[in-house]
């Protein structure tokens, strides 16, 4: 059967995929349109398992706000390079899987990627794998936080790479985004010293006890000095003890307590943290690209 220009042109508005592949599959399947759509939904499967491997540590932070900024979603997607973050299709499909988590509060990553990413629509995970299949690059939707508030939510994106969500428990939207600025910058573990983890605090002490022995003193002035040492980190590690990076004459704590206001949490995204990246040498890819 002979394959028309009408009929890629409509494959492709039906399929999102290039011309020639979408030629192909018509010619494979003998100018059956059902067909052709249904082979390259298969294929674009068999792509997404084969592309699931690979490291994907570019990509998004996606923040979502209720109109009465009660309630709130934060949300990561991967793919491998800033060359597709970048894209249109890409953005969508992260501010919709935001929106998604916003309404319907999903209990975790496999929860939410079996919701449809529109009302009525193709399910999230149906969606990110046709993505990968015209796209060519494995894409993840890897961590979100849905919270709810009696106070108020805010939000900073430092580009699209950083993404900040505080609670605060007055509507004050300036100050709310002067802290999720600061907490963009400067990356505070917590909010403040009770909310370290016992752990992360033993293990510092370890290391800071250690360090003072070697001084040579006696265990008195050790003692001290520890006291003292663990008090800065604290100040350092905390929202609440660090200079304000606006005004570094006051700390946060300060500026929250001149303007009556408390930071009751908040959460902190960075795209690709804690992911291993691959090294690899660029001439070696181009080649096995040529090869495969």
């Amino acid at each position: 059967m002979q394959i028309t220009a009408a009929m890629v042109k409509e494959l492709r508005e039906r399929t999102g995929s290039g011309m020639m592949e979408c030629k192909k599959a018509l010619q494979a399947a003998d100018g059956d349109m059902e067909k052709a759509i249904e082979d390259m939904r298969k294929s674009g499967l068999a792509k997404a398992d084969k592309k699931s491997g690979r490291t994907a540590a570019e990509g998004l932070v996606v923040i979502a706000l209720s109109d009465d900024k009660k309630e709130a979603a934060i949300v990561e997607v991967n793919c491998e390079t800033d060359f597709v973050s970048g894209g249109d299709d890409f953005k969508a499909f992260t501010t919709a899987v935001a929106n998604r988590v916003l309404a319907d509060s999903p209990a975790d990553v496999a929860a939410l990627t079996a919701m449809p990413l529109e009302d009525g629509g193709k399910s999230i995970e149906e969606t990110r794998q046709e993505m990968i299949a015209k796209i060519g690059e494995n894409i993840q939707v890897r961590r979100f936080q849905r919270v709810s508030t009696d106070g108020a939510f805010g939000s900073y994106l430092h580009g699209v790479r950083i993404g900040v969500l505080v609670e605060m428990d007055v509507d004050n939207a300036d100050l709310i985004k002067d802290v999720a600025m600061h907490i963009a910058a400067s990356n505070p573990a917590c909010v403040n010293e009770d909310q370290v983890p016992t752990e992360m605090l033993e293990k510092e002490k370890e290391i800071l006890i250690a360090q003072a022995k070697e001084s040579g003193k006696p265990d008195s002035i050790i003692e001290k000095m520890i006291e003292g040492r663990v008090r800065k980190y604290l100040a350092e590690i905390t929202l609440i003890g660090q200079p304000f990076v606006k005004d570094p004459d006051q700390t946060v704590g300060q500026l929250l307590k001149s303007a009556n206001a408390n930071v009751n949490s908040f959460f902190r995204y960075e795209v690709g943290e804690g992911i291993e990246k691959k090294q690899e040498n660029f001439a070696d890819e181009v080649m096995a690209q040529i090869n495969g």
